[in-house]
């Protein structure tokens, strides 16, 4: 399976697939492209040999027109999986159409509870003592497609952003590529009888 990976900053999540899944039973990493041309990301991939590009919302009209171009510019390398590794805008709907049940995102919270932007800041303010961490497929709204894979963990004295993230950013890690190889191992599907939810086959 070819993986094409959407991300704006250090790029630790794709670093991970980089290491646990990329060239492994059949799945590549084949494309990464960034809306930042100085994010980290970028030569994390360009380390690796896999083909970078950056589409900065400012040259294009408007964001449907700047998504169909990272669309294009996938389909090019025959990318059939996206994902989403800290990739920090939506995607509008002729992007999802075009790769209709084959976006995945990564998202530091227990969803669907704190979707969106600063997920951790708003557990915190929330004063949460479970936090966790959700790999979903991606639709049109905010952080609500079905969920793929959760983990949580205890933190109950947690006080910064930094201090959650710390725990948090292992289980992504681990679960980003776990959640890549089922579904390239074609395990993963929506229950028939109620599409928000998915079937993993062990």
């Amino acid at each position: 399976m070819n993986v094409g990976v959407l991300a704006s900053g250090a790029g630790t999540n794709l670093q991970a697939l980089l290491d646990q899944v990329h060239g492994v039973g059949g799945i590549e990493v084949v494309a990464v492209a960034s809306d930042k041309p100085a994010a980290q990301t970028l030569e994390r991939a360009r380390h690796a040999g896999v083909a970078v590009a950056v589409f900065p919302l400012s040259e294009f009209s408007a964001r449907p027109a700047r998504d169909d171009a990272i669309a294009d510019w996938f389909a090019e390398r025959g990318v059939e999986l996206v994902v989403l590794a800290g990739y920090m805008q939506m995607l509008s709907p002729g992007f999802l159409d075009r790769f209709r049940g084959r976006v995945i995102n990564v998202h530091p919270a227990l969803l669907p509870a704190f979707p969106g932007l600063r997920a951790v800041e708003q557990a915190l303010s929330y004063g949460v003592k479970v936090f966790g961490v959700t790999v979903h497929f991606v639709d049109e709204g905010m952080d609500s497609g079905p969920v793929i894979l959760q983990r949580a963990v205890e933190i109950p004295d947690a006080t910064s952003v930094d201090e959650v993230m710390a725990q948090l950013r292992p289980l992504e890690h681990e679960l980003l590529p776990t959640a890549v190889r089922v579904i390239a191992a074609g395990s993963v599907r929506l229950d028939p009888d109620q599409p928000r939810r998915v079937l993993i086959d062990r």
